[in-house]
């Protein structure tokens, strides 16, 4: 049970240092080196080698986008800033905690609406629309499933895999350690280490992911209001890695499901 308890505190994070592959899969469950495999945006998987276990289909890493080398301005409300995925700094507060936000999941399996908690968590939540008001997360892909704690996770554009980098920066974990983590939870993926979340988050689909709550690690900034039958749908498209795949943990969608666009709505 130790054992178990152990790889599952090491679940549901992400590594910044591709040279890393081996070792940091082994503490982390998001972790991985970067691939060196050029490969063709309009790919949307690739093929395991002859007489391999053929592992879950694999969507290919996205276009580099803009690079903001100073300060990270605030995007535009409306959506029309363009398509950024390298940042020096982390985002100043450009949300008014007084309002409320809505995140909408258009995927290609329906869409998933979440309610931000910018009450409790407004830096992670400021984090996160500002992301997605740079189209960070835009054609993304669910990258892991792990149905032993229900949780798919995803935010990846510059690897689609646990080895992604993220967007350059890092932010600080916020809120009480006492979580308690129930389907419909939107949470801020990150490293073995106390403020690594960078941009990589999970949703829980079901029950078994208060086997988490010990923890107390992992930030929880947001609610699905509508669409958990969608995140669930998704959970239940799980297929195991193939052995020996050191960017695969646990499993993936049998198909590639992919976050076509992240809309904030803002009231």
């Amino acid at each position: 049970m130790q054992h178990r308890r152990q790889q599952r505190k090491r679940a549901l994070t992400w590594g910044p240092i591709g040279a890393l592959v081996v070792l940091i899969v082994v503490i982390a469950t998001v972790a991985g080196g970067g691939s060196k495999k050029k490969v063709n945006a309009s790919d949307t998987s690739t093929t395991a080698a002859p007489g391999a276990t053929a592992g879950p289909p694999k969507a290919a890493p996205l276009p580099a986008g803009e690079k903001i080398t100073g300060d990270t301005p605030c995007p535009k409300a409306d959506g029309t800033s363009p398509r950024t995925t390298s940042f020096a700094k982390a985002p100043p507060l450009c949300i008014n905690p007084a309002k409320a936000y809505e995140a909408v999941f258009d995927t290609s399996e329906g869409t998933v609406s979440v309610n931000l908690d910018v009450k409790t968590t407004p830096g992670t939540a400021n984090n996160f629309v500002v992301l997605s008001r740079y189209h960070y997360y835009d054609g993304t892909a669910i990258h892991r499933i792990d149905n032993t704690i229900d949780i798919l996770q995803g935010g990846s554009p510059n690897t689609q895999d646990l080895s992604d980098p993220g967007p350059g920066y890092t932010i600080k974990d916020e809120g009480s350690n006492a979580r308690h983590y129930t389907p419909g939870d939107l949470v801020m993926a990150r490293s073995s280490g106390p403020d690594s979340g960078g941009a990589q988050f999970f949703f829980v689909a079901g029950p078994k992911a208060s086997a988490l709550d010990a923890q107390g690690t992992y930030v929880t900034y947001g609610k699905v209001s509508n669409g958990l039958d969608v995140v669930q749908k998704i959970e239940g498209l799980y297929q195991a890695c193939a052995p020996g795949d050191p960017k695969c943990m646990g499993g993936a969608p049998s198909r590639v499901v992919t976050v076509k666009t992240v809309t904030i709505k803002e009231s």
